[in-house]
């Protein structure tokens, strides 16, 4: 038995459900319109104001997408109805980011400065002020969106474990190292 699968969604306020005869969920809110094709084992039911997912049968694919397909509708009435945000945060010494338009330029230490493309539904905001870091706010209703662009933004420079130096998330706990020791 699925414990995430069996559990109902409770859909807020103006948010509004649709599943047409080929699976695929319409979510729609204050926030944006977000669809999703459900599994074909699958039943997705809208009773009052929850949304009940249900398998057909007992094989093991449609126990492992019973919980699965739950999570991802979740995501969707969240992303819809709050939203998700992300902040990220430079640090480094003259770390820069900057935001032109849907363009995130950084200046990470590189010989060059990199200029990564943010998708029309990411929304980007930069903040920099006086003895603090640089901080790159991504807002977004699609929770696998916003993840795959901070995820693809971290790479240009994780955090190392000796001085701390790269791109985390802010409030994200890094585990450092030592270094080497003085000799005696």
């Amino acid at each position: 038995m699925s414990r995430i699968g069996i559990l109902p969604i409770t859909i807020p306020q103006g948010v509004t459900i649709n599943i047409d005869d080929n699976n695929l969920a319409t979510v729609k809110g204050p926030k944006g319109e977000l669809q999703q094709q459900i599994d074909p084992s699958l039943k997705v039911k809208v009773e009052e104001d929850q949304l009940v997912v249900e398998r057909s049968d007992e094989e093991i694919r449609s126990k492992s997408m019973h919980g699965l397909y739950r999570s991802l509708l979740n995501n969707m009435v969240i992303g819809v109805s709050e939203g998700y945000t992300i902040r990220m945060e430079l640090v480094g010494v003259g770390y820069r980011a900057e935001a032109k338009g849907q363009v995130l330029e950084l200046s990470l230490g590189y010989s060059h400065d990199i200029h990564f493309r943010i998708p029309d539904e990411v929304g980007l905001e930069t903040k920099t002020e006086r003895r603090s870091n640089p901080v790159v706010t991504l807002t977004s209703a699609d929770k696998q969106l916003i993840g795959q662009v901070a995820a693809k933004i971290r790479s240009f420079r994780p955090p190392e474990p000796y001085k701390g130096k790269g791109i985390k998330f802010v409030g994200e706990q890094l585990r450092r190292k030592a270094g080497k020791s003085a000799a005696v």
